[in-house]
């Protein structure tokens, strides 16, 4: 799971003090970002920075209309051969609007991997809910990526992915991605709780480049977490992440679905510890 360092730009800047006239009318463009240091980049539970280190950063420009067109880049490391910047690099449009209580998002998102092996790079277009309950918000989300070769069971398992030889070659296979967040500040504290759960479905071997967006083809990840405001725009954050994902299920996976350190599984259970900076 890729946590939305973007939203939580947006949120802290949402969150500050507004020194200018309150009455004034709001900006016709708005530009917010985030740049943060992670302790393991977890996409959907599952490592993509070997279980290491991450430095990663966004941008959003939004027009007052809802429009809105963002970038998002992590380092990667690990889990099949991206090659080239070993960089991920997401371009991000779309359109939010508000009825009632309720915030409607619906967008795309295309994700590069700059300089990198052929048929890497994918598109997957989402639509978002959210909306407060009290203190509480609460947002329900579903991403849905057509058929696409960069998401194609190419290499039924990691070891006919090491003869270089693909099972199915130009395979394109579909993804599905639904999930579930809510977050809320406790009262008179810095701090915001915050969980999360995902469920994915798509192809159950491994893609052209060594890796697939649903490892074993079905599988659910969870967070759960806080975040606490330090000093400014700064954030710094804890959380548990895991996935249903088994050894024994993964097992034909390998050695791709491993750490290249230990041989440890790329999806198990781990504590991530973030700090962000927000502007």
């Amino acid at each position: 799971m890729r946590t939305s360092f973007l939203g939580l730009a947006l949120a802290l800047a949402a969150a500050t003090p507004a020194f200018a006239d309150e009455a004034a009318p709001p900006k016709d463009v708005t530009v917010t970002g985030s740049v943060t240091l992670i302790s393991d980049y977890r996409f959907r539970g599952v490592s993509q920075s070997d279980k290491g280190p991450a430095i990663q950063g966004g941008i959003t420009v939004a027009h007052k209309s809802g429009a809105y067109v963002g970038m998002w880049a992590s380092n990667l490391a690990g889990w099949g051969q991206f090659g080239g910047a070993n960089m991920e690099l997401d371009l991000i449009a779309g359109y939010a609007r508000t009825f009632g209580s309720a915030t409607v998002d619906v967008g795309v998102t295309w994700y590069m991997y700059p300089a990198g092996s052929d048929f890497t790079d994918f598109g997957e277009p989402y639509v978002k809910v959210s909306g407060m309950v009290g203190p509480v918000k609460l947002l329900a989300g579903v991403a849905y990526a057509p058929k696409q070769q960069a998401l194609g069971q190419w290499y039924n398992t990691g070891a006919s992915n090491g003869t270089g030889i693909p099972d199915r070659p130009n395979a394109a296979y579909d993804n599905l991605y639904v999930w579930g967040d809510v977050s809320g500040g406790v009262p008179n504290t810095p701090i915001t709780l915050k969980a999360h759960l995902g469920y994915s479905r798509g192809n159950p071997g491994l893609g052209p480049n060594g890796t697939s967006v649903a490892p074993t083809g079905k599988y659910f990840d969870w967070l759960v977490g806080a975040d606490v405001a330090v000093y400014g725009p700064l954030t710094v954050g804890v959380a548990y992440v895991d996935t249903d994902i088994t050894r024994a299920g993964s097992a034909y996976l390998l050695p791709n679905f491993s750490s290249t350190k230990n041989g440890s599984s790329i999806s198990d259970s781990k504590v991530l510890v973030s700090i962000t900076a927000a502007f």
